[in-house]
């Protein structure tokens, strides 16, 4: 099926004009027949319109994991995403006696590949329909009632979504662009068998580990390959052995011209939160309160799991992926941080928002209405500070294994006794294997000594609060008191919990309502008893989201028409919908005097090689690359067999394993970090620094060929020499 392309909804709707800089934006393909004139200028040889065409070539290849991207490189649906993006799954199937992390995995052939879990998913993008009209008229239609209004929007979501997944085997998605000015319904082929079938050893996958995350020069293999099954009938379907792989319509070729400085690339993803268009006191939030407390908090966990895991070489394994998770989180928001001074983000985003109130007050009364949202965005900012710490410790508690368990398994039963679509969105029929899939999940990266210091060190975040801070009636009732005793004595009670054991945790997710709340297990009683409260924080947080919806739209335009007035280029904000971004490869100056070129190469990793973690290559790595053994594979330009390099383009969280394409649409890399100076222009886009770290393809194929040989995998990309 074909795409809408819907050429000029968002030019009608947002008033674009001209590109700002070559490099900068995350568009929305509906756009790339306006900025045909800037791709053809970076360098790309094919036409914007085959690439606006998302079910065809070379578009129809990319597509989603939940989380990242990937793209299908093979007839017979392999699929090549980051080893990163793939983590989760390498770690599912990996033990202490049998670690995949480690060692590496190469299925010989598709008998050997593993399930990569319950979860996981392939989505596959059939079509993209413009509903923006009826969503209006569902909100419009609800009157003034903030509340009202928030859940027009969710029974409209739903009725959309429900009538889109009528045809078994596809999952739907509405999203809001710009706030709320437009909206699209997105509807995927949803494949559920996906297995692992290549990871690198971690020492190649993870070179230079949490140490060189975010940093240039970069050495690291991030690559992996999954494989897409389906039913004999074409039809996903779960796993099963008698699953066939898919045959997707399209599928990525490996370049066949060498990748130079100065060449064009792109990248089409799924990136997942910017914030450019957000108020500056809501930056200011982000950057004095949020980032700098998570950031803080996570490094404390990740201290306690990586002491745990020290001594327990099976927390080690099962927390891996959590772990991994918790740090890129914590460097981002330090380095977004550090990037926020470097380039004075607030005082960018005070001026250009005075600027734009400014205007709007130039317009009298046609200009109240914006600054009436801007002052209604503002309030809810400041109702949300007045509870950010309680609501941050105990949403953490909330969130560990069992007790997290405990809480979605009663909010199911809650929910299941509704007809389906008046069920709170996450627990609808719909869901019921994701919530399944996780239960069985939890049995790989759970230990219950681990998740009790968990549990300790959120609640001890809690009981530390000012008086009047502490506040939540439940959580105090269940303590009884605030010193440390007090809390071990909770920690302790709900160590009685049984939902440790995957056969409880499968026996409660088919329970009723009154099971629950009869229930004598410690986890399963605190979630009954804490339910009301987070019911009533869930009403509180969608009367401020149905505000939102009339007042974000509002002012977001008026920044639109602000931005159009002064000739600028305005593109929505990244919300994990598909995007294209362009760009060229290119390195850059981080201070004076110092210049990186935008490749690196073999050579390299054997100048960082310590022998230890996390700089210890695997030793057919190191004797390959000092016999200069390059298997064909060498760039002269560079002297070697690049490994990574960089780019000017424009992405974040999500576009994680995105495929790199050169002017003729062909595969150069892999999409999976960007440099330390780039990481805080998800708020505020600085066109100097911002650069993409990817994986070179011939370092792929050179890994393949001489560390982690793969030669069914070769042949297969037709890539043997």
């Amino acid at each position: 099926m074909r795409s809408n392309l819907l050429a000029f909804s968002v030019v009608a709707s947002l008033g674009l004009v001209q590109v700002a800089h070559a490099a900068e934006g995350m568009w929305v393909p509906q756009q790339l027949p306006e900025i045909a004139g800037p791709l053809e200028k970076a360098g790309l040889k094919l036409s914007p319109q085959q690439l606006a065409d998302l079910t065809g070539d070379p578009m129809g290849a990319v597509v989603a994991l939940g989380g990242c991207t990937a793209s299908f490189v093979s007839p017979q649906g392999l699929v090549v995403t980051n080893h990163h993006c793939a983590y989760g799954a390498i770690q599912l199937n990996s033990t202490a006696q049998n670690n995949l992390i480690k060692d590496g995995f190469n299925a010989p052939t598709h008998a050997d590949e593993l399930s990569a879990g319950p979860n996981a998913r392939v989505y596959v993008l059939d079509q993209i329909t413009d509903v923006t009209a009826q969503a209006k008229a569902a909100i419009a239609a609800a009157g003034n009632d903030p509340l009202a209004c928030s859940r027009a929007l969710e029974a409209f979501d739903k009725s959309q979504v429900a009538a889109c997944e009528a045809d078994a085997g596809f999952r739907c998605r509405l999203y809001s662009f710009s706030g709320g000015n437009t909206y699209r319904l997105f509807r995927n082929l949803e494949i559920r068998d996906v297995r692992l079938a290549y990871a690198p050893p971690g020492s190649v996958g993870k070179f230079g580990g949490d140490v060189d995350n975010w940093m240039w020069p970069r050495h690291t293999g991030d690559f992996a390959f999954y494989r897409a099954y389906v039913g004999k009938d074409g039809k996903p379907a779960a796993f099963s052995p008698d699953n066939v792989p898919y045959q997707p319509r399209h599928f990525l070729k490996f370049a066949d011209q060498p990748l130079g400085a100065d060449d064009f690339v792109m990248v089409a993803g799924y990136p997942g939160r910017t914030n450019r268009y957000a108020l500056a006191g809501e930056f200011n939030e982000t950057a004095q309160w949020t980032y700098p407390t998570i950031a803080r908090h996570y490094e404390a966990v990740i201290d306690l799991i990586q002491k745990a895991g020290q001594a327990d070489a099976d927390v080690k394994v099962k927390y891996a992926a959590t772990a991994a998770s918790l740090n890129n989180v914590a460097k981002n928001y330090e380095g977004q941080l550090e990037g926020f001074k470097r380039i004075d983000a607030a005082g960018q985003k005070r001026a250009e928002e005075a600027a734009v109130l400014a205007w709007l007050k130039q317009q009298g009364s046609a200009g109240r209405p914006a600054l009436a949202a801007h002052a209604q965005l503002l309030a809810h900012l400041e109702t949300n500070k007045a509870t950010r710490e309680r609501d941050l410790f105990v949403g953490q508690f909330n969130n560990t294994a069992a007790v997290g368990t405990a809480i979605s398994l009663y909010r199911l039963a809650i929910e299941r006794s509704k007809p389906d679509a008046e069920r709170e969105a996450g627990y609808q029929q719909r869901d019921l294997p994701t919530i399944e899939g996780g239960l069985r999940q939890m049995e790989r990266r759970y230990v219950a000594s681990m998740d009790q210091q968990l549990q300790q060190y959120w609640l001890d975040q809690y009981v530390a609060l000012p008086a009047a801070q502490r506040d939540n009636a439940v959580l105090n009732q269940w303590l009884g008191g605030a010193t440390p005793a007090a809390v071990q004595g909770l920690v302790g009670k709900l160590g009685g919990t049984t939902l440790g054991s995957l056969d409880e945790r499968l026996k409660w997710f088919n329970a009723d309502r009154a099971a629950f709340e009869a229930s004598t297990d410690p986890a399963i009683q605190y979630a009954v008893a804490v339910m009301p409260a987070l019911l009533k924080q869930e009403e509180a947080r969608k009367r401020r989201e149905g505000e939102s919806l009339t007042a974000r739209p509002l002012y977001l335009q008026a920044l639109a028409d602000y931005k159009k007035s002064k000739g600028e280029f305005v593109y929505p904000d990244a919300n994990l919908s598909l995007r294209i971004t362009f760009g060229n490869v290119m390195g850059y100056a981080p201070k004076d005097g110092v210049a990186y070129t935008p490749f690196t190469t073999l050579e390299g990793i054997v100048a960082k090689e310590t022998g230890q973690d996390p700089f210890d290559s695997p030793k057919a790595l190191l004797d390959a690359v000092r016999a200069k053994r390059y298997g064909g594979l060498e760039d002269k330009r560079v002297g070697s067999v690049p490994v990574n390099f960089l780019s000017n383009l424009d992405i974040t969280g999500g576009n994680s394993g995105s495929p790199v394409l050169d002017a003729h649409g062909r595969l150069v890399g892999l999409a999976f970090d960007g440099n330390w100076e780039s990481v805080s222009s998800n708020w505020v886009f600085d066109p100097v620094m911002t650069r993409m770290i990817a994986v070179d393809s011939r370092y792929m194929q050179w890994i393949m060929q001489e560390v982690a040989p793969a030669p069914q995998l070769l042949k297969e990309l037709n890539l043997t020499q």
